[in-house]
């Protein structure tokens, strides 16, 4: 059976594949609110039943949280096993009064941009879980099979910070690894312009204090003599910055980061990228910080040190003349190619204690959080044959993007099962997840199990 044959029946189907699209986004499965857990069930319970009705061996497997959901087919046959990741779970819908539709009382709406499935969850993930659910269907449709060796596993807690999912992952490692995952939770980089994520930035979180006199003092008492650990603060601050090229200043900051091939970075200017709106958006009118790079580079291939929270002393109604005896910081690294953030952790120490002067005392958060950059093996035939496969149904050549966030589901494949993951999502910057009005291009929906469809294809030849 051909692969037209395969992309006709999906193009025939496609108001029966939103209809279970809509019926799939009416469940409020809001993962970290624990008065939706029996929602949160009931959508695990859909999947198992809709996967179990194409052919798919579905079942839905407990955790101290959310269920996973856990489908496999053809595992007795030959060929690449693929393995397919996405979730069921969605982001509270607050504030409510800025919806201008019920959030779980999924429609299609007319936009000037064209026809958009308005809905929590349309966007992120279930609108995209289903593009590669819906490939199969027609698969098993028009051949009698699904196509090839196929394990599907659906989160149900991505939405709450995932806590049982590397422990799933452990316990169930022999079941979960296939050659490959494929992850469907992303967006692309223009409207139109099929992407194919590379590259993603790590995290690093730390927070520490700095504490100078054992109490708050009166400022006319000790001011002038006394030393204040907000001036400190905003000393040290700025230390982790070069003022002229808006460079992080900490040493040794710039290990293991490497520069942008010459073919990724010839995709990103072909990209469709637009500047001017992306920092619109923002209410920037210019590229600020590290000279010398693109926004896109900036966003993608660089690492960052930011400060998220600085505070300290009086912050009531009117003035408190004191000497504050503490100052807060909170601050976020975002890490790219090899940068190592155990490491990283102790070079930012490193530079704090170093500009300590006498009755100054830091104190940092034990709570310790990093995670290193996952980027893809593009040497890989697979994201070749996906590039192509892409660039025949959007008819433009897909690229290969980086993106700024982290995705640590992709980080976890590696780490816990040793598998690569190919990333592709059809998503609009546009499309407010997470926020009021979320929606889903229709075209997103149709094109994307189009797209699902020739990946597919071309994957399991």
């Amino acid at each position: 059976m051909s692969l037209d044959a395969v992309l006709a029946r999906i193009d025939h189907d496609q108001e029966a594949a939103m209809t279970r699209l809509m019926e799939l986004l009416r469940i409020p499965s809001i993962s970290t609110d624990p008065a939706f857990k029996a929602d949160c069930d009931a959508a695990a319970d859909w999947l198992v039943l809709d996967l179990k009705s194409i052919g798919f061996d579905a079942s839905k497997r407990p955790t101290p949280g959310h269920p996973m959901v856990v489908a496999h087919a053809n595992l007795d046959t030959d060929g690449p096993h693929l393995l397919f990741y996405g979730h069921y779970d969605v982001q509270p819908v607050d504030p409510l009064d800025l919806w201008t539709t019920p959030p779980f009382e999924p429609a299609i709406e007319e936009t000037p941009k064209g026809k958009v499935i308005r809905g929590r969850g349309a966007s992120d993930d279930k609108g995209q879980l289903m593009t590669f659910v819906e490939a199969c269907r027609a698969f098993k449709a028009e051949t009698g099979k699904l196509p090839g060796k196929i394990t599907l596993f659906f989160e149900g807690e991505e939405e709450s910070g995932s806590p049982s999912l590397v422990p799933f992952m452990q316990e169930n490692a022999k079941e979960l690894t296939a050659d490959i995952a494929l992850i469907c939770d992303t967006s692309m980089v223009a409207p139109g312009v099929p992407s194919i994520p590379t590259q993603l930035r790590g995290m690093l979180k730390d927070e520490f204090t700095l504490t100078g006199p054992r109490i708050d003092l009166h400022s006319g008492h000790y001011g002038g003599p006394g030393l204040n650990p907000l001036r400190e603060m905003a000393r040290i601050v700025d230390s982790f910055y070069d003022a002229e090229t808006g460079a992080v200043a900490v040493e040794g900051f710039y290990e293991g980061v490497h520069g942008v091939p010459e073919e990724i970075l010839r995709q990103w200017t072909l990209s469709g990228f637009d500047e001017a709106d992306y920092l619109g958006q923002a209410g920037y009118s210019v590229s600020h910080y590290e000279k010398g790079y693109s926004t896109l580079e900036k966003q993608w291939a660089r690492p960052t040190l930011e400060i998220n929270g600085l505070w300290g002393g009086y912050q009531g109604a009117g003035s408190k003349t004191v000497i504050p005896s503490k100052a807060h910081c909170k601050i976020t690294c975002r890490l790219v190619g090899d940068m190592d953030p155990d490491a990283l952790r102790q070079k930012i120490r490193q530079h704090v204690a170093d500009r300590l002067g006498p009755d100054l005392a830091v104190e940092w958060d034990q709570d310790l959080e990093g995670s290193p950059a996952p980027v893809m093996p593009t040497e890989r035939p697979e994201f070749e044959k996906a590039r192509q496969a892409l660039s025949e149904e959007w008819n433009r050549e897909a690229v290969f993007i980086g993106m700024g966030g982290s995705i640590p589901i992709a980080g976890f494949f590696k780490q816990v099962l040793g598998m690569d993951a190919l990333l592709t999502g059809f998503a609009n910057d546009d499309d407010a997840i997470h926020s009021p009005n979320e929606k889903y291009d229709v075209e997103s929906f149709h094109k994307g199990i189009r797209s699902w469809a020739r990946i597919l294809d071309a994957l399991t030849a």
